[in-house]
């Protein structure tokens, strides 16, 4: 191989190895390492930002915004609480949801769909007394394999579509990838709804689940005694900011509540202070001049419907990964506060404020009432949900969003118009209807996916320019000769199942991509074939919490374990594979 191919080989090694381990967010590796290819001249500059005048990152910012006035107008809550009434088992309640789910998904983006449902349905199992394990999971996986049954399902099958139309001006077609995800859809969401309670364990420790006996244990009540050492004394000046185990979350000034509490807020007397922590550091607070244990105090636990409880799961591409809740200042910045942090199905008992923070870490936050409003279209977190009520729809005009996503929908499938004209379309009636503001409508677009797709057409560029990719397709189909075009479908799909649950699912069909379109070419098969296997293999995220951002999503708040997925998913995996190669090489082959 030459430098450029060596070049080219070494930085997507860079890029992967950072993002699985991620030492840094999918947009910056992948934007990164377009960005190197260029700077070394691998590709030119046309070459490296070609993805920010392509049709499918700007289709992934439209949609975005139609799902979010879809997410908003709580369109998809009624059709929901019909499914759900009268469902007496588990496995009813996986047969009436996971079919809709999947449907809703093939239209619209995953991502925000999951995000909706999430807490309604945890709520619900809530009110049922049931375990929101047993739902969730098979929630996202419905969703997963919904994406793969039209374009529009995920952003990988836009992404797959803009490589596709780079290489030979025919982007893939609203239906060309349905002969495979259909069959998929109904064959996995079956097998979800027969293997859920055979061999997804029932979890009953999750943030929700958690939150009353927690703070049972560590919620404990002080009233500022009058005219006592702490009367008039500003909470940091008085030694209670930094209190070792425990920490004070909120101050009750008669009929008026004070959370998050600053530094610089004066202490009153007959003022009763709330403190989160350790039960054993309670002694610390008892010997503390100016305080007095609260005599009416409610061991019990916080009244949750005025306290303001919300469940945050953090994003591979929020500020917060890899930072300490100190590091970061959360108080100042979300004018919040932390009282739990919760990790692969289990709470952290230690100091919130050293720990430091992973993707899919879910935060159980005390905040105002405007928290989950200011916060819910930003990458800091991928999903917020108030604990300890139901959730409640938006007044939004629903039929005016109900009329704009059908009339998307038939122009989009019908061919009226390109994709991405319809869904702008779509925004503008949005935005002109006032069903968003212009403001709600940018908030809604996730950036970060937008970019890691532009920047994803660089390193596909760097691998057809520097010969790598048919260097690649060469080795591959050459290792597998033996096994003919099927060894070598086989070979490529296998491969994106597995790169996909170590980084993104744009990442892995943007490494796989142009190897598969080679060795295509190599063997003289249609590449549309191999695109589509692509596409589907790389949104089948069934292995792990962190190949898919709808699966993160349901991590904690399902209370899982990184090993309930395997389980689960590998059967799914299995199927996928099967299916994907036994279907594209009878349409395509």
């Amino acid at each position: 191989m030459g430098l450029d191919s060596w070049l080219t080989l070494a930085t997507l090694a860079a890029v992967v190895i950072g993002m699985a381990r991620e030492l840094v967010p999918p947009t910056m590796a992948v934007l990164g390492g377009s960005i190197f290819l260029m700077l070394t001249g691998v590709i030119s500059t046309e070459d490296a930002f070609a993805g920010f005048s392509n049709a499918a990152p700007l289709t992934v910012a439209a949609l975005y915004i139609l799902a979010a006035a879809v997410s908003r107008t709580g369109l998809l809550r009624q059709p929901l609480s019909t499914a759900l009434r009268n469902a007496e088992t588990d496995r009813g309640v996986l047969t009436r949801l996971l079919p809709g789910v999947a449907a809703a998904s093939s239209f619209l983006n995953n991502t925000p769909i999951v995000a909706m449902l999430v807490p309604e349905m945890s709520s619900w199992a809530h009110r049922k007394g049931r375990a929101p394990s047993r739902f969730l999971m098979p929630m996202s996986f419905a969703a997963i394999l919904g994406g793969t049954i039209t374009l529009l399902g995920t952003s990988t099958n836009l992404l797959v579509s803009g490589l596709l139309s780079e290489r030979t001006g025919e982007p893939l077609g609203f239906f060309e990838i349905t002969p495979v995800g259909l069959p998929l859809a109904v064959v996995g969401v079956a097998a979800v709804v027969l293997l859920t309670d055979r061999l997804l364990p029932e979890h009953r420790s999750s943030p929700r689940e958690d939150l009353s006996e927690e703070f049972r244990e560590f919620v404990f009540e002080m009233r500022v005694v009058p005219d006592g050492a702490l009367d008039g004394i500003e909470v940091e000046e008085g030694g209670l900011r930094h209190l070792a185990g425990v920490f004070l979350v909120e101050i009750v000034r008669g009929s008026h509540v004070i959370s998050p509490v600053r530094p610089t807020t004066s202490l009153e007397g007959g003022d009763l202070l709330r403190f989160v922590g350790k039960a054993s550091e309670v002694v610390d607070l008892l010997e503390m001049p100016g305080l007095e244990s609260a005599h009416a105090a409610q061991m019990g636990g916080f009244d949750l419907t005025r306290s303001n409880f919300y469940e945050a799961v953090i994003g591979p591409s929020s500020p917060l990964a890899g930072t300490t809740l100190k590091e970061a200042q959360f108080r100042s910045r979300y004018q919040g506060a932390v009282v739990a942090i919760h990790r692969g199905g289990q709470r952290i008992d230690a100091k919130f404020g050293e720990v430091r923070l992973r993707s899919a870490d879910t935060l159980v936050v005390l905040a105002e009432s405007g928290f989950r409003e200011r916060y819910r279209d930003r990458q800091d977190f991928l999903l917020i949900s108030r604990l300890g009520e139901p959730v409640v729809s938006e007044s939004r005009p629903r039929l005016i969003t109900l009329v704009v996503a059908a009339g998307f929908l038939v122009i989009a499938a019908g061919g009226i118009m390109p994709i991405l004209h319809a869904a702008l379309l779509a925004d503008l009636a949005i935005v002109a209807l006032r069903v968003l503001t212009p403001s709600q409508a940018r908030d809604a677009i996730n950036l970060d996916v937008v970019l890691l797709i532009a920047g994803s057409f660089g390193l596909a560029a760097a691998m057809d320019q520097s010969g790598l990719a048919e260097r690649l397709a060469s080795g591959l189909v050459g290792g597998l000769e033996p096994f003919g075009v099927t060894g070598v479908l086989i070979g490529i799909v296998l491969a994106t199942l597995l790169l996909t649950e170590s980084v993104s699912n744009a990442a892995a069909a943007v490494v796989v991509f142009p190897i598969a379109f080679a060795a295509a070419l190599e063997l003289g098969v249609d590449p549309r074939g191999f695109a589509v296997a692509v596409a589907v293999a790389a949104s089948a995220s069934f292995l792990t919490p962190v190949g898919y951002q709808t699966n993160m999503m349901v991590y904690g708040p399902g209370g899982y374990r990184y090993s309930d997925y395997a389980r689960l998913g590998s059967p799914l995996t299995l199927l996928t594979l099967a299916l994907t190669v036994g279907i594209v090489q009878a349409i395509w082959i």
